[in-house]
């Protein structure tokens, strides 16, 4: 896949008071990592991908960097009217793409309340287009915006939703196509690659950034959760037809739509079972925060062919900052991996990507040291979705060196790991 990068550095953007979009030659774009600003170089930047989203960040002034001696610099006003208040803008990526730098500004006072649960990547204005800091981390195209019709969509999901109406699973589903259009959710009505198979209602993790679970007062969660566990007969009307008709076919437990689906483990268990009697094609895959290892063996033996753990941090103590655990330890994770591994099952690593701490050199450290002992398949390389300053105060981030670069610290990575595969998405094993 060829990449276009562009042959200067963009100019920064912001929204003047009325919303409108608006560059400024005078300062190029600034891209942040942790606490550190810098000018994107060349390599770092391409076109903002189709599907793309760009975000006002309401109280929070542009920083770009002065041409003359690359020094972070404030843009308090709009420089069309001096008077007028401006906003930072960020751009929220289509998947498969993964920041190389977040949007770059500062807070315009220190009690603003946190930015809703997305992410949020430098973007820049030049040649009569954006760029965003970032590269596509995955050539696989099952969530591209170009590949969804949304009159075929509409269409297929209402015709499945009468035809299972007393089905709760593809109801739940069908309001996740056509109410919040999970690209997973559209695609299982599509008939093709990944479809989703949320089960648990409850979670034993209170992360701070869940996306289907937050405090009254709070940023507002992205989307609702299940609030019921699927009969075995409802998940495998599900499951069942995708695994034999769908191409690239995976089914996923474990989605944004719900806890943790290892509390519901005696029910997966038994919807694999029924579903292997009745197919051995595609992949059955579990999304987890892997906190119940027992739960995992037993999966593993019914037919699990691959587990995917979400990690926000390889530090037992920034893991726990982020996903507060409720009667699990980091070592259970570890152990989970182990099992799968001994099992000679496939294991990924969502491992949630914010540019200043996944490259900090000490987490850089921790993660080299659990892919040497646990030895995953793959990490999926997936945008942290949360105010990056919530976030950084949440783990308590203290750097004790300058970030090594995102694209650095993957290009150290592959060095180190040859066997380790990179990717966004789950793979299709068979």
């Amino acid at each position: 896949m060829q990449v276009s990068h562009p042959d200067d550095i963009p100019t920064l953007v912001y929204a003047n008071q009325q919303g409108e979009i608006k560059n400024f030659p005078g300062l190029h774009m600034a891209g942040r990592s942790g606490n550190f600003f810098s000018r994107p170089l060349p390599d770092d930047l391409i076109p903002l991908p189709e599907g793309s989203e760009l975000f006002l960040l309401p109280d929070r002034i542009p920083i770009g960097i002065s041409p003359e001696d690359e020094t972070p610099v404030l843009l308090d006003h709009d420089p069309d009217a001096p008077r007028e208040t401006i906003q930072a803008v960020a751009a929220f990526m289509a998947p498969a793409h993964t920041a190389i730098h977040t949007a770059a500004y500062e807070a315009a006072s220190s009690d603003i309340p946190p930015l809703p649960l997305f992410a949020y990547t430098a973007v820049g204005w030049l040649q009569g287009r954006f760029w965003v800091s970032a590269f596509r981390s995955d050539p696989d195209s099952r969530q591209d915006a170009r590949s969804f019709d949304s009159e075929k969509i509409k269409s297929r999901t209402v015709r499945q939703l009468k035809k299972y109406a007393k089905n709760r699973l593809i109801q739940h589903l069908g309001k996740c196509c056509l109410t919040y259009g999970c690209p997973a959710a559209r695609n299982y009505f599509l008939g093709r690659w990944e479809a989703p198979l949320p089960t648990s209602p409850v979670c034993n993790a209170r992360c701070v950034g869940c996306i289907s679970s937050q405090p009254s007062g709070c940023c507002p969660a992205t989307q609702d959760r299940i609030n019921f566990v699927p009969r075995v007969s409802e998940i495998t009307a599900v499951a069942v037809p995708h695994l034999i008709q769908a191409p690239g076919a995976i089914v996923s437990f474990g989605q944004g739509c719900e806890g943790e689906p290892l509390l519901q483990a005696s029910v997966l268990a038994k919807a694999i079972r029924s579903i292997r009697s009745q197919t051995d094609r595609g992949t059955v895959n579990l999304n987890s925060n892997a906190s119940l290892p027992d739960k995992i063996e037993l999966l593993a033996e019914t037919g699990l062919d691959s587990l995917r753990v979400s990690l926000n941090s390889a530090r037992d103590s920034c893991h726990a900052r982020y996903y507060r655990p409720v009667n699990f330890i980091f070592d259970d994770i570890l152990a989970a991996i182990d099992i799968m591994k001994k099992a000679q099952k496939f294991v990924s690593l969502n491992y949630f990507i914010l540019p200043g701490f996944t490259d900090d050199p000490d987490e850089f450290a921790a993660l080299c040291s659990l892919i040497e002992e646990h030895r995953p398949d793959l990490i999926q390389l997936r945008n942290l979705n949360m105010d990056p300053d919530w976030y950084l105060e949440t783990v308590a981030y203290a750097p004790g060196a300058p970030p090594m670069g995102i694209r650095n610290w993957l290009a150290e990575l592959k060095r180190l790991f040859p066997m380790l595969r990179f990717g966004y998405f789950n793979p299709s094993l068979r």
